[in-house]
């Protein structure tokens, strides 16, 4: 499965998105000191962030030492609640597929993949994604039984606007 930074090749995630990754335990670390780096050209700065930015990646450990104050240097307040990790994860899938870079099946299967991170915790699968957390399934079914691949993509896309229009 593509995992949801896979779409970052090209762009840095803000603050809040690697801080809600990190709580729902899906955050990168090999990519996260270049991403820290990005920041600190951005205007953020700290001994954390700057230390952070000096990793190289290869050490997971290290970098999920470091990264909570990093954040925190670049203002984002942790400890995040899970629903919050969750709704930022969320929205940033539902941006990537409402811009054209992600496909509905990827979407739902990103979504299965943070609820099972949230051990499918009740607050989380009452957000507009979380209500596909069982939805990639469905695409996995052939025997003709189920809703049809554009009823499974018009779902997901439903639930990207309102996701979109909650956050």
């Amino acid at each position: 499965m593509t995992r949801h930074f896979d779409h970052y090749a090209s762009r840095t995630p803000a603050p809040g998105t690697v801080a809600a990754w990190l709580v729902l335990g899906i955050a990168p670390t090999e990519r996260v000191p270049w991403w820290a780096a990005q920041w600190l050209a951005d205007g953020h700065d700290g001994p954390a962030l700057r230390e952070l930015a000096g990793l190289n990646g290869r050490d997971p450990y290290a970098v999920r030492d470091v990264l909570p104050a990093a954040l925190a240097e670049a203002g984002v307040e942790l400890p995040m609640p899970l629903v919050a990790a969750a709704s930022e994860a969320f929205a940033l899938l539902a941006e990537l597929h409402l811009s054209g870079q992600a496909s509905a099946r990827w979407v739902a299967q990103q979504v299965e993949h943070i609820a099972s991170r949230t051990d499918y915790d009740h607050e989380v699968l009452t957000l507009p994604l979380g209500h596909l957390y069982e939805l990639a399934d469905e695409w996995e079914w052939d025997d003709g039984w189920g809703r049809t691949e554009e009823e499974l993509q018009a779902e997901v896309r439903e639930r990207c606007i309102e996701q979109t229009q909650a956050t």
